[in-house]
């Protein structure tokens, strides 16, 4: 039996973790997987209930933290050798940037047969300054070339890491999107519809949009905000916004929404008359994709967002910009409306349209559900990944 040491860095809702943590489960027993993780950082939420309720006992590694720390990160290689020296791999799997540098490293000084690295996203635009962008794109390119495949998630996602960021040539890279279990977003739906809907007092006529993710820069929840005030000043609609995550700039939506003059509550109140709630983190987000009638994501930069795949599976039309893999993920004009990121009004006017048009958002909320289902199974993830890590192997021979 082939072992992989797979290595993320960290437990936090999201694309990375779930992939990571089926790909452990579900590979058993053909492929024998130890996954080791980093540190949280003290704003994010643990989300480790995805690895127990899958019955993984991932291996920590509280030294490999998110931020670069010389110190702390070169504690991380040295203890990553020493755990691929007594697991002895086969491959070695790395998952997002910090354990993709760590991890690679120690796997080529190891001499470790196969090594394989994911892009969920990327940190090459809109997360740093052009000095530090340029150190971690060369960083990437040297790591790339001590890999032997390069996974992206996307379509639109290997393009931009091969022919704008010039990370590796094509033939480096596979595609294998994300797989994720879509069932329990249509299990129990009216039961779970009302359970939510019951929680905030939701009339059936009050049109419920909710935004889902970590409150950070690159998630863009301003313009969020900002469509939002569009929407109240435009429609004699009920509308109740929901800010589903919590994060770093909390404080500072909040006061852009005092700023924008949106009344809002948050997750400890038991009431909420106002049209924006907080709600902070919830891990019953197939409850909350049924109880609302709009998914909204408004980054600067993506992955394959799992929050529109989920949306989805859950019969809800999009609204979002149009970055990364978003389009590879929603059927724009049948699924959801995209728009450019440079064209911020053009994002306000779409989810008013989707608030105003009833017609609109129930053609929306049917066409996705088959698409995301068929393209985004853990079964087609497990199915993928191992024809991968079979090929590589036999190439080593």
């Amino acid at each position: 039996m082939p072992k992989v040491l797979r290595i993320l860095n960290r437990l936090i809702i999201g694309g990375p973790l779930l992939n990571a943590a089926y790909l452990t489960k579900y590979l058993s027993p053909e492929f024998e997987t130890l996954l080791v993780v980093g540190e949280k950082e003290s704003h994010e939420k643990d989300a480790s209930f995805i690895t127990e309720e899958l019955g993984i006992k991932p291996l920590y590694l509280p030294q490999m933290g998110r931020s670069i720390n010389p110190m702390r990160d070169y504690s991380a290689f040295r203890r990553m050798k020493d755990i691929i020296r007594d697991f002895k791999p086969d491959i070695v799997h790395t998952h997002a940037a910090k354990p993709g540098a760590i991890g690679r490293m120690a796997a080529h000084q190891l001499k470790v047969p196969v090594i394989v690295h994911t892009y969920h996203g990327h940190v090459f635009h809109s997360y740093f300054n052009s000095n530090k962008t340029k150190l971690i794109l060369s960083a990437e390119r040297y790591l790339a070339k001590r890999s032997d495949a390069i996974i992206a998630i996307s379509n639109a996602q290997q393009k931009e890491l091969t022919e704008d960021f010039n990370i590796a040539p094509p033939d480096k890279f596979r595609i294998i999107p994300l797989g994720l279990d879509l069932d329990k977003f249509s299990q129990d739906y009216s039961a779970k519809r009302k359970k939510f809907r019951d929680e905030f007092n939701l009339g059936d006529d009050e049109i419920a949009i909710a935004i889902i993710g970590r409150l950070v820069p690159v998630k863009n929840h301003n313009l969020f905000l900002e469509a939002l005030k569009h929407v109240l000043n435009n429609t004699t609609r009920k509308v109740k916004a929901f800010i589903v995550g919590d994060g770093e700039t909390r404080q500072a939506l909040e006061a852009k929404a005092k700023e924008l003059g949106i009344l809002f509550t948050g997750e400890k109140e038991t009431n909420h008359p106002h049209p924006l709630i907080f709600t902070s983190w919830r891990s019953d987000v197939d409850v909350i994709n049924a109880g609302v009638d709009i998914i909204a994501l408004t980054s600067f930069n993506e992955g394959t967002p799992v929050s529109l795949i989920e949306a989805q599976a859950a019969n809800n039309p999009i609204v979002s910009t149009s970055v990364g893999g978003i389009s590879d993920v929603v059927l724009e004009g049948k699924s959801g409306l995209l728009s450019p990121l440079s064209d911020s009004q053009q994002f306000c006017n779409n989810l008013l349209e989707l608030v105003n048009n009833d017609e609109l958002r129930n053609s929306l909320s049917t066409q996705g559900n088959a698409f995301v289902k068929e393209q985004f199974s853990y079964q087609r993830l497990m199915k993928d990944m191992s024809s991968l890590y079979h090929e590589l192997l036999a190439n080593k021979k």
